[in-house]
């Protein structure tokens, strides 16, 4: 029987892509390790953002004259390449949004509040980043609902077990989670909780900033309600992301924001809303940030998900490796087959912030914080974590570079 050779991916030819890359930082190239903050952004993205708004540059869906015709094209082009890079039923049901964030925020009003009461049970885990938690908090009470969170053990994974105590709280009417988790790159087993939630008659709001840059996205097999993503992390502009949500729910929903665009007909008396999606998408978008957002869609399909997958799973084993060897380094997380490309770590009793400021004079850009997921440092007894994240461009010598780093900190700081 043939077997099929995984797809190989050369970071040394992506980086070409990137001019970021060009650049020094302290006199030594960059090592970009902070992609789960953001993402770099190849000429691709660059150069189709400048000839939009060189050549193809007016509002949307407002005029009849070419230059309007051509960047509704643009506009609504990238929709359908975000639709089909999620596996969308309908590109209908793609809304464009500032961020992931905002998609989320967007189903806990629009949804939340016209859903959810007293007797209600919303549902987080302590995995989240706060952009799926404290919108869910802050709607819970609100309502009147119960808001509970689903706890991680030790490895850094969520207890399932604790669903059953969960559903006795009330009628749990939705459960957020994020299919990877920003601070420990926890792979969570979000089909098997929106199969749940469900089985419960609830929503299930899936965070798929921190997924959608590394692994292929299907929000069918995903069996989600909402899916939101960031362009800004998967090699596109900031200011743009997409919400995904079943039509049937984006329907009955209230608007989020009010104003042009998102309206059928205004009266003295009454207003009546547009169709999917312009009914979520008041005023003038981020027009060329979505013609960016579907060039790194097509960025990435190029390079292939798979091959960035396995390219982050081996430079993350490494890490893990090395890391592991220093002596009074603490890693945090499940092992490598079970997480994306983070390790979130911490040097001794040395704080992450004086970590990131030694590794910085050595050209290393980390991450160093809590990271938006406060619950869960205060789960892991502390304050924050160094964290290191890998994208389709990062080296393995970046990595040594890590490494050798973190021991310099120990001689500096120690």
């Amino acid at each position: 029987m043939a077997v099929e050779a995984r797809p190989k991916l050369d970071a040394h030819r992506l980086r070409a892509d990137f001019p970021i890359f060009e650049r020094e930082v302290n006199g030594k190239p960059l090592a970009y390790l902070d992609s789960a903050a953001s993402s770099q952004k190849p000429r691709q993205v660059l150069d189709a953002m400048r000839t939009f708004y060189e050549t193809s540059y007016a509002n949307v869906h407002r005029g009849v004259y070419r230059l309007a015709e051509d960047a509704t094209a643009g506009y609504e082009g990238a929709r359908a390449k975000v639709a089909a890079f999620v596996n969308a039923p309908s590109e209908r049901e793609v809304i464009f949004t500032r961020s992931a964030t905002e998609g989320i925020n967007l189903v806990a009003y629009a949804w939340g509040l016209d859903n959810l009461g007293p007797g209600d049970v919303v549902v987080v885990t302590e995995l989240e980043h706060h952009s799926n938690f404290v919108p869910w908090q802050y709607v819970a009470k609100r309502t009147g609902a119960e808001f509970r969170a689903i706890p991680f053990d030790d490895a850094g994974e969520l207890v399932l077990d604790a669903l059953d105590e969960i559903a006795s709280a009330g009628n749990v009417k939705v459960v957020a989670n994020n299919l990877i988790s920003n601070s420990l790159g926890t792979v969570n087993p979000s089909e098997r909780l929106a199969a749940w939630a469900h089985e419960q008659g609830a929503i299930m709001v899936v965070d798929a900033a921190q997924a959608a840059p590394h692994r292929a996205l299907d929000v069918q097999a995903l069996g989600a309600d909402f899916v939101a993503i960031s362009s800004h992390k998967m090699c596109g502009p900031s200011g743009v992301g997409a919400l995904w949500g079943r039509r049937e729910l984006l329907e009955a929903m209230s608007p989020f924001n009010l104003g042009g665009e998102m309206i059928r007909s205004v009266k003295l008396d009454r207003t009546s809303w547009n169709e999917l999606p312009y009914k979520f998408e008041a005023g003038t978008p981020a027009i060329a940030e979505a013609v960016g957002f579907g060039a790194a869609v097509d960025y990435l399909t190029d390079v292939g998900l798979d091959a960035i997958e396995q390219h982050e799973h081996e430079l993350l084993a490494y890490a893990l490796e090395q890391l592991g060897g220093i002596e009074g380094v603490i890693c945090y997380g499940p092992p490598p087959e079970r997480r994306a490309g983070i390790v979130s770590f911490n040097v001794g009793a040395i704080h992450p912030h004086d970590v990131a400021q030694v590794l910085d004079w050595e050209g290393i850009a980390i991450r160093a914080g809590h990271h938006c997921t406060q619950p869960l440092m205060t789960r892991l007894g502390v304050a924050a974590t160094s964290r290191a994240s890998f994208y389709l461009y990062t080296l393995p010598d970046e990595i040594d570079r890590l490494v050798a780093g973190v021991e310099r900190v120990k001689k500096v700081l120690g």
